[in-house]
């Protein structure tokens, strides 16, 4: 009986890992490791990948249920869909003599791909929006926190309402109950985001708030932001490279900075003569 069509190709190897035979076992650690390579690689190339022969890849196959190995490759493409990092190739991870030349290579490319796309003008929309609202709101889950969390450290020194949200025990709803047009929401959408950055994204357009998205080219585009900035995060490896997202960060801090004016110093004064008073360095 073939298992039902809603179950994904990793799914299956689970479900008949303890029952699998030494070879068949093999290459079941194998994909499960790597199970982008179905997508990638022919019958006999990924043998020669886990080790193992032909005629065991077509055993396997068989196993999980599937007509053939063409049909097994087509739910891998699907289930790739989803941006788990399993999904990516193994062949450039294998290549660890050239990981450094590679690593470097992919970042200056990541780098220029998503910077040449950004034009002056609208990164001054961006940051004149975000020194004249009443709050801004940066959001971030999973490793996109990282990213909203080093903006708002940055930008406070000179915009005093900066929130990144949520914070630990508290809830959206509790800061979009709020929002108004003369707020600006930042919201840094790597792909795998959860459900709220989608609710916080209506939110926010229907308060009538500016909106800038940063995001990768993975990620679905929201016709609802005010901006969007989609970075190149292409990786030599297992993992997203998130070189360009760190570069788009910095450079909007940076013209942050230099944007906000005598309110601004004034502000990152009174922080620099606390921290005197204070000895907290």
């Amino acid at each position: 009986m073939r298992p039902p069509a809603t179950e994904s190709f990793l799914q299956r190897v689970r479900q008949h890992l303890q029952a699998l035979p030494a070879t068949e076992r093999q290459l079941a650690d194998f994909v499960l490791e790597f199970p982008g390579e179905l997508a990638s690689y022919a019958g006999n190339e990924l043998a020669q990948l886990a080790k193992v022969s032909p005629s065991t890849v077509s055993r396997f196959i068989r196993r999980l249920g599937y007509e053939n190995y063409e049909e097994a490759r087509r739910q891998v493409r699907e289930d790739k869909q989803s941006g788990s990092p399993l999904f990516q190739s193994a062949a450039q991870a294998f290549q660890r003599g050239q990981m450094l030349a590679t690593h470097r290579e992919r970042s200056l490319a990541n780098l220029t791909n998503t910077l040449d796309q950004l034009s002056e003008p609208q990164l001054s929309e961006i940051v004149q929006a975000i020194i004249a609202a009443r709050q801004v709101l940066i959001f971030g889950s999973r490793s996109s926190h990282a990213f909203a969390q080093y903006l708002r450290w940055q930008i406070i020194q000179v915009v005093p309402q900066v929130i990144s949200l949520p914070g630990p025990g508290e809830t959206l709803a509790e800061y979009t109950a709020q929002l108004g047009k003369n707020d600006c929401v930042i919201l840094f959408g790597m792909r795998r985001q959860t459900r709220q950055m989608a609710a916080l994204l209506a939110s926010a357009s229907k308060a009538g708030a500016s909106v800038l998205l940063v995001s990768d080219q993975a990620s679905p585009h929201y016709a609802a932001a005010t901006w969007s900035i989609q970075c190149d995060c292409h990786g030599p490896g297992l993992l997203d490279n998130h070189v360009a997202v760190m570069a788009v960060c910095d450079l909007l801090a940076t013209m942050v900075l230099e944007a906000a004016g005598a309110p601004g110093r004034k502000r990152l004064a009174a922080i620099e003569q606390q921290h005197e008073q204070h000895r907290e360095f």
